[in-house]
């Protein structure tokens, strides 16, 4: 007898997508492992910073850990971004206007999907 080949489907999270006033659309995944959560909630807290490092640093770093890890695809001006460094190096050069969008749009996302998890 031939063994039968099996197709594993890949688990994929949810997703949801946030609009701006531009129509620029930010995807993020609908799930956060437990070393995620506990890696952001160091980093919100300000443990293991550097002794210099302020409240707000912290907070900053804690945005970029939560936005790293949900950030799936950024559309900008109908150009895709995908590529987790690309994101990432995206979000470092966001104008103020732009950072404070996302913050909002990671606001609403962790209320809907992890209401145990403070965003800043």
């Amino acid at each position: 007898m031939a063994k039968r080949s099996r197709r594993r489907e890949k688990l994929t999270a949810p997703s949801s997508d946030y609009s701006d006033a531009e129509g620029n659309v930010l995807t993020l995944r609908g799930s956060l492992t437990p070393g995620s959560r506990r890696d952001y909630a160091l980093a919100l807290s300000g443990a293991g910073s550097r002794p210099a490092g302020t409240q707000e640093d912290a907070w900053q770093r804690a945005a970029e850990l939560l936005f790293e890890r949900l950030a799936v695809r950024w559309v900008i001006a109908e150009v895709p971004i995908e590529r987790q460094r690309e994101l990432l190096a995206r979000f470092r050069v966001a104008s103020s206007e732009e950072r404070l969008w996302v913050r909002q749009a990671l606001r609403e996302h962790c209320a809907e999907h992890f209401p145990d998890v403070q965003a800043p």
